[in-house]
């Protein structure tokens, strides 16, 4: 397929915290852009700028070249795709569906394999980069699935984000994105500690952090969510309930190579507790809560 905005309509299901931006800049590449989310007043604002609101997830699937999704939970994105009113079953042959959401290796090898038998293709390609990535056209994504069809959706990919890497065949995407919230969740237990350490002995916490955001221990994590921290922000860019959600998969995909994530299991029962006191809906950098 020859993906461009004069030929190519756009379906986009989930304008959240990340999506909302994500699919405003496809908008705003002069794509037309349908979308659909549960929540219809999350698409009050692209709407306004020119999307069209379906009232169905088998409209919008019926009427577009090419769907993306973006939402919470791996429950929801095997609903969206796989029941009989969703995306596989209503989507005319020949149609390009991608995940965006962080979710399950195994359901993105699923739902591609689902969408085959239906003349449809399909990619896993989850993203890093939170609300400001998403905001700025900056996220990182990472893919699963055919060449070909990476390569064809390569246009849309690069109103979003600028670095975009086909990792592999289908579920490749989201066993990358699984590295990355390994790395993120021990890192973030590290960067709490390290600012509670700071303020608890008496150092200015901006001035500590233009010392170690520039040296060894920075990272996009510290170096984004550190200010936000100091500022007492807890506001989302990325909700601790689906953090949580992550590491879970992240476990499960783990202990399924008989591989041990001692990290992993430490900074996931942290942040089970987080929830447990209520701060499941805060920003991950919430995490700072427990060490003050």
């Amino acid at each position: 397929m020859d993906i461009a905005p004069q030929r190519t309509v756009v379906g986009f299901i989930g304008t959240g915290v990340m999506g909302g931006s994500m699919a405003g800049h496809i908008l705003d590449a002069g794509y037309q852009v349908h979308v659909y989310t549960r929540t219809r007043s999350k698409a009050d604002a692209i709407c306004k700028k020119g999307a069209v609101w379906e009232e169905t997830i088998a409209s919008l699937a019926v009427k577009c070249h090419l769907v993306i999704t973006m939402v919470g939970l791996p429950a929801d994105v095997e609903s969206i795709y796989l029941q009989q009113d969703g995306i596989i079953e209503n989507a005319l042959p020949g149609t390009i569906l991608v995940d965006m959401t962080t979710s399950s290796p195994v359901l993105a090898v699923k739902i591609y394999e689902s969408a085959a038998r239906h003349s449809l293709h399909a990619l896993d390609a989850p993203v890093s980069g939170g609300d400001i990535g998403a905001r700025d056209a900056t996220l990182s994504i990472m893919a699963g699935g055919d060449r070909a069809i990476f390569d064809a959706v390569m246009p849309v990919f690069e109103v979003m984000g600028k670095n975009i890497l086909l990792q592999g065949g289908a579920g490749c995407g989201q066993h990358t994105k699984m590295a990355n919230q390994i790395a993120i969740a021990a890192g973030m237990v590290g960067i709490c500690e390290s600012l509670a350490y700071t303020v608890k002995s008496g150092l200015d916490p901006e001035s500590v952090l233009k010392s170690i955001g520039s040296g060894a221990a920075g990272s996009w994590t510290l170096n984004n969510l550190g200010p936000r921290i100091i500022k007492g922000d807890f506001a989302p860019g990325f909700y601790v309930k689906h953090f949580i959600k992550d590491m879970g998969i992240a476990i499960e995909s783990a202990k399924e190579m008989g591989l041990e994530t001692p990290g992993l299991v430490l900074a996931k029962s942290l942040y089970d507790k987080l929830a447990e006191n209520g701060y499941e809906y805060d920003g991950t950098q919430a995490l700072y809560r427990l060490f003050i």
